[in-house]
């Protein structure tokens, strides 16, 4: 996905909300990997945010709902992993470039 304003490749970064954050441990299957609070994971995934922009790495942050998500992962035959939450926000990202729905510097 090219980002039209600055020609850079964009990386979709999944992005949990408050409410969506227990919902997602309690479905996915590496849940012992997933940090035991939301504000655990908010805070390391700033940092990552940040670590990845720095590096010159034009990222967005894309809203992951997990009803959404788990439907995704049933009609692709995947648990839900770290790999497939990756996987279901690159498409996301692809879908809402495509429809022109991204905004960027999104919180």
């Amino acid at each position: 996905m090219k980002d039209a304003d600055e020609g850079k490749m964009a990386i979709g970064f999944a992005w949990y909300r408050p409410a969506q954050w227990q919902r997602v441990r309690d479905i996915s299957s590496d849940a012992e990997d997933l940090h035991d609070t939301y504000l655990e994971w908010l805070q390391l995934a700033e940092e990552k945010l940040n670590q990845f922009r720095s590096s010159g790495l034009h990222v967005e942050k894309v809203d992951i709902d997990s009803e959404q998500l788990i439907r995704w992962c049933n009609e692709h035959g995947l648990d839900i992993t770290g790999e497939s939450r990756s996987q279901y926000a690159a498409e996301r990202m692809k879908d809402l470039d495509e429809k022109g729905s991204l905004i960027s510097g999104r919180t």
